[in-house]
């Protein structure tokens, strides 16, 4: 039987999703939690991964397991278990053949500046301090994104990926008490492609770049153009949608 886990963590403690070498993972232990429980070696695949620092407010990951076992009562030994860091939400039965990574329809991500100091999201957000943006100019650069499907420029340099085409359908600044966020939703995203993303619309904020330059850098397909990314902070994967298929139906 196949599951999904939903999940949530708090990034800053962990070097990102994945195992890692001589490195503390959300993977390994939201994985050692369900080798614990369920007293069987569990492997688990996670839904992409996330960097260093990075945080997500929904996560998924699934598993395959023969074992009989309550839900509700997993989730609770599960928190029980883990750090305060990390969430478990709910775990579902899904069809054999669901992926938690390539049945993904879109995923949607969240980058916080928070302009001025703030002590409650100095692990949360990208600070600005004494620093005027223009977030017109910003959000005019966003809808440029939408125009465009290649996004080499805004990739981490060194990566195994077949295609740097991905759909943007959303990208969005919005402004709320002090909180700068930019809201971007995809079919897929490349490695770095938000933070590179957000560190380009700053440049533009600031007046260091302009809506034909940046127009210019992705034409250009290549990273040495972009900005520089965005410290990993700031960043939230907030939501990864589903099709309905993939859910087990037991009649």
């Amino acid at each position: 039987m196949r599951y999904f886990i939903e999940l949530a963590y708090k990034g800053s403690n962990y070097h990102g999703w994945q195992v890692q070498p001589n490195a503390i993972t959300i993977q390994e232990l939201v994985a050692k939690a369900c080798t614990t429980i369920l007293r069987n070696e569990i492997e688990l695949t996670g839904a992409g991964r996330t960097d260093t620092g990075v945080h997500a407010s929904q996560f998924y990951v699934h598993f395959d397991s023969d074992i009989s076992f309550d839900p509700e009562e997993f989730t609770y030994k599960m928190n029980a278990i883990l750090p305060k860091d990390i969430v478990i939400y709910k775990i579902f039965k899904v069809n054999s053949n669901a992926h938690a990574r390539f049945d993904a329809l879109s995923r949607s991500y969240e980058y916080r500046i928070s302009l001025g100091r703030n002590p409650f999201l100095t692990d949360l957000s990208w600070q600005f301090i004494n620093k005027e943006l223009n977030v017109a100019k910003m959000n005019e650069a966003a809808n440029i994104l939408l125009n465009y499907t290649n996004f080499k420029c805004f990739s981490r340099s060194k990566t195994d990926v077949n295609t740097y085409n991905c759909t943007i359908k959303y990208a969005q600044w919005v402004y709320s008490n002090n909180l700068l966020v930019f809201k971007i939703t995809a079919d897929r995203f490349l490695r770095n492609m938000v933070r590179a993303i957000v560190g380009t619309l700053v440049e533009i904020g600031l007046g260091k770049t302009t809506i034909d330059e940046f127009k210019q850098i992705i034409e250009s397909e290549n990273r040495c153009n972009a900005g520089p990314s965005a410290p990993a902070k700031g960043l939230f994967l907030t939501e990864i949608v589903y099709p309905k298929t993939i859910f087990y139906n037991e009649y």
